[in-house]
């Protein structure tokens, strides 16, 4: 299982290493290695939410994500992203961009340093909405339950987490990005920028995970009319909906992805200011995370481990700060990483201990059901 899941993951692997050794030796195949496990440890969390998203698309649409999708991860986030800010922050066209990043490396990189504002604010925003949608949902499997339970009924608020998500990001324009010059008309650039980035952000989850939410409800409903059509003997055509609604859930995974690829993009350049060896070293970590969320969902792990989404979700909170927090300060990215990694193992530690927990409860009902002789 393990084999068959990976195989592509590993392939790249091996074949990203090859390349980054004939690019530039033996020091080239250390970074390339790092940077995976980087993209790796980033992105743990970005699996696990994937899971619960892919889990309820069919064997086509997840075949679909692990090779179009690997495409607009690959080449789209940890290649092409990198150049369009260049571009767009230069005001370059692809070409020049594209030759700027093969020929004068520290300039491409200061340019996306500077970029860096808008990345955090959209892709903050973006990662915010989805922890605030998940902690304000009252859900029958509660993790933290002295938490989650008042933040339930909080929920019930119409359009609280847009809300709470508008605050921050006017708080972090005016502070955070307010303090990243000394300048009067600089403070005002930033924060227009990262009011600008972070609205982006809002909207592009608003549509998006609207899209993919009003298809997924249709599709729940037709399936219901299959149901019933089927009793009475009667065709069905629910095809094309599936199709509709499988199409937006991918989109909206690839606007997931590419949020989560936010930090791990800007993290690569603390690491090399590469392009091609960040692009293997980040693509390899891409195979094994899409690899990891297939894997995730073929073996029903979050059925089996019930706290591991709330745990990702956390972490997909902090990180949402941490980028956030980033418009002002630096912070490492070793913390980001272990951030992710400390949240999730702690939910499925509180897995383990919840399923060890229900079979005793359950020994112990069988013992007691046994009549005595």
């Amino acid at each position: 299982m393990i084999l068959k899941t990976f195989r592509w993951a590993f392939a790249v692997t091996a074949l990203g290493l090859a390349v980054g050794v004939l690019y530039d030796g033996w020091a080239a195949f250390g970074i390339v290695a790092i940077l995976a496990v980087l993209e790796i440890s980033l992105s743990f969390d970005n699996a696990v939410v994937n899971a619960g998203i892919l889990k309820k698309m069919n064997a086509f649409w997840q075949k679909i994500f692990l090779t179009v999708g690997v495409l607009i991860a690959v080449f789209g986030m940890r290649l092409v992203f990198p150049v369009v800010i260049v571009a767009i922050t230069a005001k370059l066209n692809p070409y020049d961009a594209v030759q700027l990043a093969l020929t004068d490396k520290d300039r491409y990189q200061q340019l996306v340093t500077d970029a860096h504002p808008s990345i955090a604010a959209f892709g903050g925003m973006f990662l915010l909405m989805i922890f605030l949608d998940f902690i304000f949902e009252d859900r029958d499997i509660k993790w933290l339950a002295w938490l989650e339970r008042p933040l339930a009924k909080l929920g019930k608020v119409d359009m609280l987490s847009v809300c709470i998500a508008l605050i921050v990001l006017l708080i972090t324009a005016f502070t955070f990005a307010g303090h990243a010059h000394q300048h009067g008309g600089a403070h005002a650039d930033k924060a227009q920028t990262v009011l600008i980035s972070g609205i982006a952000g809002l909207i592009t989850y608003l549509v998006v995970g609207g899209l993919s939410g009003y298809f997924e409800n249709r599709l729940e409903e037709e399936e219901e009319r299959e149901e019933a059509a089927e009793r009475s003997g009667r065709p069905g055509s629910a095809v094309q909906l599936v199709g509709q609604a499988a199409f937006f859930m991918f989109l909206y995974l690839e606007v997931l992805d590419a949020s989560f690829s936010f930090d791990g993009v800007i993290g690569a350049f603390a690491i090399t200011n590469d392009i091609v060896l960040m692009a293997l070293g980040l693509g390899i970590g891409a195979m094994y995370v899409r690899s990891l969320t297939v894997y995730l969902v073929r073996q029903g792990t979050l059925d089996d481990y019930v706290y591991l989404e709330h745990g990702a979700h956390y972490a997909i909170g902090a990180l949402a700060v941490i980028l956030m927090v980033t418009i002002q300060y630096q912070i490492n990215e070793i913390i980001t990483g272990l951030v992710g990694v400390v949240l999730i193992g702690w939910s499925f530690w509180s897995s383990v201990r919840r399923n060890k927990a229900l079979a005793a409860a359950e020994d112990r009902q069988k013992t007691d059901s046994v009549p005595v002789p």
